[in-house]
Parts: C-alpha cells; sequence; structure tokens
C-alpha cells in the first residue's frame, strides 16, 4: 500500500486533473506532498517503535493511511485532495519501518532472510505494477470518478489488515525507555525537507536558483544535526540518531548503497512512462503491462533470495547488481535498434533480467544492513534505510529526468515525438545503468555473510 500509491497515482493525475479542475502545480503536489510526508516520518516512527512497542505503531499509522485513502477518494477540489494526500504519507510513514523491524525483532536465520526475501519481492512488484494496477482501477472505473477508486481501494485492504495485524503480530514490548529528541526531529525534518523538495520540484521547474541555494542549506543543517547528535551522546542523552549506529561500516555503506540503487532502479519506470506515453503515445494500461516482466522477474527472484544469500552471502548483491546492470544496457541498446517505436515485445527480455537481479538485492541489502543492529535500534534503523530508499528514489528522477529531457532533439517528420524520445530514453536508461554500477562499489562495505544472531 504504502508503495504502491507512490507510483499508482502517476496515471491517475490525467483524470485527477478533469475531476477537481486541478492545476498543473496542484497535480505536482498530489504527487510530492505523499512524497515529502513519508520521508520526514519515517524516522520519529521508527524511534517510537523502538520506544512504544513496534505492533501499535503500525496499527495506528495503517489506520491513518486507510482514512486518508478514504479522503482522497471523496476530496471535491484540490486543496483536499493535496491535504488528504499528505496525511496519506505520514500514515504510510508511520507504518512502514515497522515491517522490516518486526521482521528483524520476530525471525533469526535463515527464517529471517525468507522473511526479507518476501519484502524484498513485495517492495520490487509494488513499485512497478503500480502504473498497471492504476491503468485497470481507472479503466474499470471510468474517464471521470476512475481516480477516485485508485484511493478508495485501499479502505478494502486496510479493513482486512488492521483487524489481522491486530490479532498476528508479536506483542508491542518496549525495548528501551527513551526520551523525545525534539531538536534533532527538528534538524532532521529541516534537512529532508532542504533536500527532498528541490529533488521533487527541481526538474519540472527548470533547476531554479533556489534548489540549489536549498541544497547548500541541507548540507548545513545535516552537519549540524551530526553535531548536536554526537553532543547529545557525550552527555549520556538520548539522541534521535545514534552516532554509534551511523558509525557501523556496513549500516552506513548499506544505506548508502539503497540510496544509489534505488536512484537507478526506480527511476526506470519514470524513463518507460514518459518514453510510452508522452513519445509512442500508448494507454497508461499499456504502460504498465510493459514492465510486467520485471515484476516478474523480481517476484521469482526475490523469493529465492534467502537460500541465495545464505550460499553465495554478499556476492548475491554483487550478481543481482550485474544482472540489473546488464539489464538497463540491453534495455537501451533495443530502445536504440528499434528506434523510433521500440516494442514492449523485445524490451521484455532484458526487463526480465534486470528484475532477476534487481530481487537478488533489494532483500539481502537489508537483511546485511540490519543484520548487525542491536534489537533497541531495530525500529530507528529501519528507518533510516526507508529514508535512504526514498531519497534515492527522489534522486534518480531528478537525475533521470534532467539526463532524458536534456537529450530530446525534434526534427520534422511523421515520428518526431517517437524518434526524440526514444533518443532520449537511451542516454537515461544508460544514465540507470552507471547508478546501478556505482551501487555495486559500495558492495565490498557490507559483510561477507549474514551474521545468525539470537533476536
Amino acid at each position: 500500500m504504502a508503495l504502491l500509491d507512490t507510483t499508482v497515482v502517476t496515471v491517475a493525475l490525467p483524470t485527477i486533473r478533469t475531476g477537481l479542475h486541478a492545476s498543473s502545480a496542484g497535480l505536482e503536489w498530489v504527487v510530492s506532498a505523499y512524497a515529502l510526508a513519508l520521508g520526514l516520518a519515517l524516522v520519529p516512527a521508527g524511534r517510537a517503535g523502538d520506544r512504544f512497542g513496534h505492533k501499535p505503531v503500525f496499527i495506528i499509522g495503517l489506520a491513518v493511511f486507510t482514512l486518508a485513502s478514504v479522503a482522497c477518494g471523496v476530496s471535491q477540489n484540490q486543496a483536499e485532495i493535496v491535504a488528504a494526500r499528505a496525511v496519506q504519507g505520514l500514515g504510510a510513514g508511520t507504518f512502514y519501518p515497522a515491517i522490516a523491524a518486526t521482521i528483524q525483532l520476530t525471525f533469526t536465520g535463515r527464517a529471517r532472510s525468507k522473511a526479507f526475501g518476501a519484502l524484498g519481492a513485495t517492495i520490487g512488484v509494488s513499485i512497478a505494477l503500480g502504473p498497471v494496477l492504476g491503468g485497470l482501477i481507472i479503466a474499470g472505473g471510468g474517464a471521470r470518478n476512475g481516480w477516485r477508486w485508485v484511493f478508495l481501494v485501499n479502505l478494502a485492504i486496510g479493513a482486512i489488515a488492521l483487524p489481522v495485524a491486530a490479532k498476528q503480530l508479536p506483542r508491542a514490548r518496549s525495548l528501551v525507555r527513551r526520551r523525545f529528541d525534539p531538536v534533532g526531529v527538528v534538524l532532521l525534518s529541516a534537512g529532508l525537507l532542504l533536500l527532498l523538495i528541490p529533488l521533487v520540484e527541481g526538474q519540472e521547474r527548470g533547476w531554479p536558483a533556489w534548489c540549489y541555494a536549498c541544497f547548500g542549506a541541507c548540507a548545513v543543517t545535516f552537519a549540524l544535526l551530526a553535531v548536536w547528535e554526537a553532543r547529545a551522546e557525550r552527555r549520556g542523552a538520548d539522541p534521535l540518531l545514534k552516532p554509534g549506529l551511523l558509525a557501523q561500516t556496513s549500516f552506513s555503506a548499506g544505506a548508502a548503497f539503497a540510496v544509489v540503487y534505488f536512484a537507478g532502479f526506480t527511476s526506470v519506470f519514470f524513463t518507460l512512462s514518459i518514453l510510452w506515453q508522452e513519445g509512442l503515445g500508448r494507454s497508461a494500461l499499456m504502460t504498465g503491462l510493459a514492465v510486467v516482466p520485471f515484476s516478474f522477474g523480481s517476484l521469482v527472484s526475490a523469493a529465492i533470495s534467502d537460500r541465495l544469500s545464505a550460499r553465495m552471502g554478499r556476492m548475491v548483491l554483487v550478481t543481482g547488481s550485474v544482472m540489473v546492470a546488464a539489464g538497463l544496457a540491453l534495455a537501451a541498446l533495443v530502445v536504440h535498434l528499434d528506434a523510433p517505436a521500440p516494442s514492449g515485445w523485445t524490451l521484455a527480455g532484458p526487463l526480465l533480467l534486470a528484475g532477476l537481479g534487481s530481487g537478488m538485492v533489494i532483500a539481502p541489502n537489508q537483511d546485511f544492513v540490519l543484520a548487525r543492529v542491536p534489537a533497541e535500534d531495530a525500529g530507528t534503523a529501519s528507518a533510516v534505510l526507508g529514508t535512504a530508499q526514498r531519497v534515492g528514489s527522489a534522486l534518480g528522477i531528478a537525475i533521470i529526468g534532467t539526463v532524458l529531457f536534456g537529450n530530446l532533439h525534434f526534427h520534422p517528420g511523421p515520428h518526431a515525438a517517437a524518434a526524440a524520445f526514444s533518443h532520449g530514453s537511451q542516454y537515461a536508461l544508460l544514465a540507470n545503468t552507471a547508478l546501478v554500477l556505482v551501487a555495486l562499489v559500495l558492495v565490498i562495505a557490507l559483510p561477507r555473510r549474514i551474521p545468525s544472531t539470537r533476536a
């Protein structure tokens, strides 16, 4: 639910514009308000889970998300849907860290790797299938009100998930008596806003000067946060982000890997969506179907990633990253050879290869990164990793969008748009390939094997 609602809404934007008479800026904030609120809530929610137990935090977040989804679906104007999307993002950011934290605390050894494999499959498939499900829901609900059902369907899911979570999740237990760190929360939130707002809005607005000013202010804010947290730890206080946690090489390198890898892999769907709809004039549903091979490959390999990581250690991350890079490079070659009208059938093989590699990366990376984290920091660590993934996704869209639109060259002819977007997409896919290869270098800082520790 959390990840689908980052991508499923993109195909609904044209019908939201029609149904609510929304402006272009309003449509941008339908997407951006959710992403920003989710990113801001992750670390405070993870810390709250460490303090009060992850079960109640998960249930509260899921309830907020479900009710906010209903508010989105019944919105009557632009302001209402943007506000509801912000609350929906807060709900998603509240329950999301509890997922990996619960897995880490509930399972150990091979069982934990298998559980993370299921989580990794869910992450990969959810991100890739968003456009497909959005297209199907809008087609079934009608051009006028189909967008409402994109949100209202969450009510049915939440109505089932909430009682099941209340019954099946492990009993909540407070792992550590923690105090609130208001200065840390303010500095972290300010730093994330200064980073995410220009990443989300910069490409659309042509990277004005205020974007670069925000980046500079972001660096200063995070430096102040590091100084404050180190000082808090020296004074025996309880910092929001423990410097000792971030000092773990495996954790910090794994978080950095998540930033770069998610920048390289999630923005692929942005490129293909733009190529298919803007360049080739295909429908949102056909755009979604084009990425089904990636989703299928990710689901298959993630399901067996626990066995692969047990046998191969961190080489599973190396192998998976190489497969993703190879698949994306082949996709760029296919687009070049088939220009100006590449076919979904010829792209199926490269996307399947990339999906198989991605399923071997996402789940084991979480397992490797969180393996050595103390139980009392499970929620905070999971939230930091989730924040790294969200920042990586926003960073990837900013980089790939700049490459894609910066290489559009229109020439007179019957297929001018298709040729221009095919040309730009080749460079964008090669940039995706480069990001995945950069992420590959960070693997060497992770432990060779996942430690088998008792929760």
